[in-house]
């Protein structure tokens, strides 16, 4: 049983997509289509621009959306998966993948997501670090007892937590994290602090936009980063996606349910293999495929 992964923001690279394009007509036809839909070349932007330009929020969920819908595309009738998820920004390509979702209806979304986030994201300065080698609960425990907003983010694999607040509240737990023991607290070169409270003005705005959109029932169950639970059902999906904004992204949690429900290969369509090398943290039996 195989289950396809997608990569969220941060396995961005110069030069992202330039092999597709190069490689298949269809990837071309999708790369135009993506940026005429966007508004603006982005296949010029992943193919050729600077870390900079890729870093901005608006350009990188676009960008390693649309790789991971052509790499998927790509595999034709050999992309059969038993369950899907996404990391964060992931679950898009995910649901694209798995039917839930058309192309542009997804581009679309991701579009307003990103576009929400960076506007929260300048209203509330804010900032995520890093956690390394230092238990969940401990983590967890930290952030809940430190003065102002600093959350747990994204439970990344055993040892690597995503803290998520505002400047002060997240060096103040590094600080605490490090005296507990952490090995490693490295504040993150983001925009802001996706999945915590200060995300809500764009869960608000967000919300508008997914309500004009269908979805369908896809052709496999998804695990979804807010519950690490398979959904099938177009409504509890929406909702869900709707809540990602400002809730914890539950990655660990979301593999061992995969392995749980019988997923013994993983392979990951995208940019990069950060999820390959989280799910090999996660579960040490795991079949990695290219």
């Amino acid at each position: 049983m195989r289950a396809y992964v997608f990569p969220g923001q941060g396995s961005q690279f110069v030069g992202m997509g330039k092999d597709l394009w190069e490689s298949s007509p269809l990837a071309q036809e999708l790369f135009l289509k993506a940026n005429e839909i966007i508004g603006f070349n982005l296949s010029e932007t992943m193919f050729h621009g600077t870390d900079e330009d890729l870093k901005q929020t608006k350009v990188t969920q676009p960008a390693i959306f649309v790789h991971s819908v052509i790499a998927t595309r790509l595999l034709g009738d050999q992309f059969s998966p038993f369950l899907v998820a996404g990391h964060s920004l992931g679950e898009f390509s995910a649901l694209v993948a798995s039917g839930s979702l058309n192309f542009e209806d997804g581009l679309s979304l991701v579009i307003a997501r990103s576009s929400a986030m960076q506007k929260a994201c300048e209203i509330n300065p804010s900032t995520m670090a890093a956690i390394l080698g230092l238990d969940d609960e401990k983590v967890k425990e930290i952030c809940d007892t430190t003065e102002g907003i600093v959350v747990a983010a994204n439970y990344n694999s055993p040892g690597q937590i995503i803290i998520s607040g505002s400047f002060e509240s997240v060096e103040a737990a590094c600080k605490k994290c490090s005296e507990a023991g952490a090995k490693r607290t490295l504040t993150l070169n983001v925009g802001g602090a996706f999945h915590s409270p200060l995300m809500e003005p764009a869960r608000k705005e967000f919300e508008l936009y997914i309500e004009k959109v269908s979805f369908s029932k896809p052709i496999c169950p998804i695990i979804q980063n807010v519950d690490a639970l398979p959904h099938t059902d177009p409504d509890e999906i929406k909702e869900n996606l709707k809540r990602q904004l400002t809730a914890p992204v539950l990655w660990s949690q979301s593999v061992l349910k995969m392995v749980e429900l019988g997923a013994l290969h993983f392979q990951e369509l995208g940019p990069g293999k950060v999820l390959a090398g989280l799910i090999k943290k996660i579960d040490k039996n795991a079949i990695l495929d290219n």
